[in-house]
């Protein structure tokens, strides 16, 4: 019995603009909250014209305020990128304004390209300081200590639960050593899985935050009433990653029908690996690749994502989902 989360990116299909985008966040995470999904958590990406969430704290206010019992969170927030006073002010205030709905996900990486993270005014120090700035920011969102010099206002005492995010050993190593729930980015990185669970549950240490390790699954999903609609759909998604790891970012592709002609063999193998973790297909296909995931790696929480460009599509294609992980025993929020 483990619960189901939806993680957004907030795509920007051709054809569309980022208010476009960001008005299907708002209904897409209405009708998450509607499926008993878990979590809707929302992604920073800096200089990217297919994704609208950059201003990740902002995009996760207006989640929250056009739902009203889902949890709603980073997955994650680049902390290299930000003062961890900032991250623990701005997520204190939305603890504050929503109560135990909040989670904040925190990554290593800076979520960007060099020019753009010298833009955002943070030092180039590949991730050094990332131990002790999430030490800091836990600090911040703690209980007040009258000897502290700096206080979050609003932020102190709200306890912001802390997840950190990782797609290698690193993120694994210290979300054991800190005692804190580990989600891993295998819906485009799985080389690590299986090496990173295992080094996390094996040298996870309880802490005062989690008695136990805690492992969130990330799994691309892309369902459809047939096998072949759902392929079709996928196709925008390879495309996209495609574009992305050969230089060319832009919006969110629209989806091809033979996307083996459209794009070169090597190109596709190194998307087609970088996206295994995926279940597609009609709804029984999507069970049970969902079902072979889960007996696989036996997660404590799965968080299931899916860049599909027809809006009403990829709402269905979350139905679907949520559909067959109720059906394998999961639990509805």
């Amino acid at each position: 019995m483990i619960p189901y989360s939806l993680l957004d990116l907030s795509p920007i299909p051709e054809g569309a603009t980022a208010r476009d985008a960001l008005a299907n966040t708002l209904d897409l995470a209405r009708h998450a909250e509607a499926l008993g999904y878990h979590r809707y958590w929302l992604a920073e990406h800096h200089n990217m014209p297919g994704i609208a969430s950059a201003a990740t704290a902002v995009v996760i206010g207006a989640v929250a305020g056009a739902t009203a019992r889902i949890r709603v969170g980073s997955g994650g927030i680049m902390l290299p990128n930000h003062a961890p006073l900032m991250v623990a002010e701005a997520f204190g205030t939305l603890a504050t304004l929503y109560p135990d709905r909040i989670d904040l996900g925190l990554g290593r990486a800076p979520g960007t390209d060099m020019n753009t993270a010298r833009a955002l005014r943070r030092g180039l120090d590949n991730g050094e300081s990332f131990p002790r700035d999430v030490l800091e920011l836990m600090d911040y969102l703690g209980d007040d200590d009258p000897r502290r010099l700096v206080h979050a206002v609003p932020g102190t005492g709200t306890r912001v639960p802390v997840w950190i995010l990782g797609s290698s050993l690193y993120g694994a190593q210290l979300a054991a050593h800190y005692g804190l729930p580990y989600a891993f980015a295998s819906h485009f990185a799985p080389q690590a899985l299986d090496q990173a669970l295992g080094v996390y549950r094996e040298t996870f240490r309880p802490s005062e935050t989690l008695a136990k390790p805690r492992f969130m699954l990330a799994i691309n999903v892309f369902a459809a009433e047939t096998d072949a609609e759902a392929r079709f759909l996928r196709s925008s998604m390879q495309l996209a990653f495609v574009r992305l790891r050969t230089g060319q970012p832009g919006p969110l592709p629209r989806p091809v029908a033979d996307i083996a002609a459209t794009v070169p063999p090597g190109a596709l193998a190194m998307a087609n690996e970088a996206l295994s973790v995926t279940a597609v297909g009609s709804p029984a296909t999507v069970e049970r690749e969902l079902g072979g995931f889960l007996e696989r790696y036996a997660p404590d929480e799965v968080i299931l994502t899916g860049q599909i460009h027809d809006h009403a599509a990829r709402k269905r294609s979350f139905e679907i989902a949520a559909a067959a992980m109720k059906a394998l025993g999961a639990v509805t929020a």
